[in-house]
């Protein structure tokens, strides 16, 4: 027999990829739907958007919906609460994860395993069971009712630990005992060798940290007890909900979601490609 191997070749490939790309396309219109719908009522007026049939797209679109949000919950205040939290949060998880996974993946110690197993526990438990613990916490060491006690109650994440280490886990130990050799400190393998080897999971957990902490709402919500001035973009959208009752303010709300969802989005697709990539190449690699 010849050594030579012919390709693969998939039976009838034409009516499976059709049914593939007509599936995906309804996924992609399906899941899109809602974001679109968004942009398109921000730029109604409010008779369009509360009438009955629907009117898909704005007649006269306008941008007045958006200078009235901006006068209506200080977007500008709001938006850089939002932008404290999520930063200072997604950068202490990495920071916190990215040496506590080394820790469980590279050392050995008495209880190890049972540390890190009661670390995953921790994982399972709905944050509304945490919710009453970490506001008396809060409030014992005076943060309540500022961004610090938003944000440090935070600042370690089981998740980041667990995605951390089962990465870190792969890395080789020669890499680590060279630095080692050449007198490397142990935070300087921490960030200069384990950290590049990680960077696709450094990257879904900064995706991770930074989509949720700029959308939570009830810890923020019970921490901050109606200290407007630091609200995040979330809450203030809240009062959108009851200004001005006799309008309807249905363009109102989803001007400011648009407005919301504008630095997720950004985050997302500046980060997508550089962690696609980064998965496809560790892959190669490995």
């Amino acid at each position: 027999m010849s050594g030579t191997t012919k390709p693969f070749r998939r039976n009838n490939p034409s009516g499976f990829d059709a049914l593939l790309v007509l599936l995906i396309v309804v996924a992609a219109v399906v899941a899109a739907f809602p974001l679109v719908w968004m942009v398109l009522s921000s730029f109604k007026t409010p008779a369009e958007s509360m009438q009955v049939p629907p009117v898909w797209l704005p007649k006269t679109p306008s941008l007045d919906s958006y200078s009235e949000v901006a006068g209506v919950i200080n977007a500008g205040r709001s938006f850089w609460n939002s932008a404290v939290i999520a930063t200072v949060t997604t950068a202490g998880i990495l920071v916190t994860s990215l040496m506590a996974g080394y820790a469980f993946a590279k050392y050995r110690f008495r209880g190890r395993d049972a540390l890190f197993a009661l670390l995953i526990a921790t994982m399972f438990l709905p944050p509304i069971v945490t919710l009453i613990p970490l506001y008396r916490l809060v409030s014992y060491i005076g943060l309540n009712g500022s961004l610090f006690g938003v944000i440090v109650p935070h600042l370690a994440n089981a998740f980041g630990i667990f995605l951390m280490r089962q990465f870190i886990a792969g890395v080789p130990d020669d890499l680590i005992d060279a630095a080692r050799v050449d007198g490397a400190s142990e935070l300087r393998i921490v960030f200069s060798v384990v950290a590049p080897a990680v960077v696709p999971a450094l990257a879904a957990l900064t995706l991770f940290a930074f989509v949720y902490h700029w959308n939570t709402y009830l810890w923020p919500l019970t921490v901050l007890q109606g200290n407007t001035d630091d609200y995040p973009i979330v809450i203030s959208l809240s009062r959108l909900l009851s200004y001005n009752r006799g309008a309807m303010n249905t363009h109102l709300v989803m001007a400011g979601a648009t407005l919301a969802v504008l630095p997720p989005l950004v985050m997302f697709v500046l980060l997508q490609r550089f962690f696609v990539d980064s998965i496809v190449s560790s892959g190669v690699k490995g």
